[in-house]
């Protein structure tokens, strides 16, 4: 069953609300377990929460010595495994790229959080020579305007391009109702209206984000499958 790992060199590139809003949506239709890696476990406190979603479900006593037998475990028992991760350095991020079939690396819109990201693509490649084998990737532009298109995200989408860096045609955008999931403990589809603007949008925003997530693993699968026939 699909692992997808979540990986960010730095805080607030939105990485624990990517987690989240993922794990939410694919929890509509399949079972999902969420290894909560963040030493503050974010996840986990979101998670008690009454309406929780039935079909998600979060482990959050992963460390270094059974984060592979967590996800093993995880991915016999759940068709999804989301496993959201703090920094790059740890020993625990390798374990976790090691068993992925995609990483995750959210990153804001601007040079200097780019720049940053590009800590976790070497990350990415450290493990893909050690396992010798490709680790699929993808990194996600977080909290960006989903009005105004600046001139330094289009410089940082064609820096992405030309260095062959793969990225999510759907970024996730700033919204006050990705903030509200946490703030109020709930899933998008109940919050309130009349407290959190722009919830349809958010919601578009988030299923726009988990169906790519879902075709691109189908992608890899398929060219996967390929390769070794």
């Amino acid at each position: 069953m699909p692992t997808i790992v979540f990986v960010s060199p730095k805080g607030g590139a939105g990485k624990t609300t990517s987690a989240l809003v993922l794990a939410e949506q694919l929890a509509r239709s399949a079972d999902v377990t969420v290894v909560d890696a963040d030493p503050n476990h974010p996840i986990h406190t979101w998670a008690s929460g009454e309406n929780t979603p039935k079909r998600l479900r979060v482990v959050s006593d992963a460390d270094e010595e059974n984060m592979i037998e967590i996800i093993e475990e995880a991915a016999a028992q759940t068709p999804f495994v989301i496993v959201d991760l703090e920094g790059t350095a740890a020993k625990i991020v390798l374990l976790a790229v090691s068993q992925a079939d995609l990483v995750i690396v959210p990153t804001q819109g601007s040079q200097l959080d780019a720049k940053q990201a590009s800590r976790a693509l070497r990350v990415i490649k450290q493990q893909e020579k050690m396992s010798r084998r490709p680790v699929p990737y993808g990194v996600l532009l977080t909290r960006t305007s989903p009005i105004i298109r600046t001139r330094t995200m289009a410089h940082i989408n064609t820096a992405f391009a030309d260095a062959g860096i793969s990225v999510f045609a759907t970024e996730l955008n700033e919204r006050e109702a990705f903030k509200a999931m946490f703030s109020f403990g709930e899933p998008l589809a109940h919050l309130d209206t009349r407290e959190v603007s722009n919830l349809d949008k958010a919601i578009a925003n988030a299923e726009a984000f988990a169906t790519e997530v879902v075709s691109t693993l189908r992608q890899n699968k398929a060219a996967s499958a390929t390769e070794a026939a």
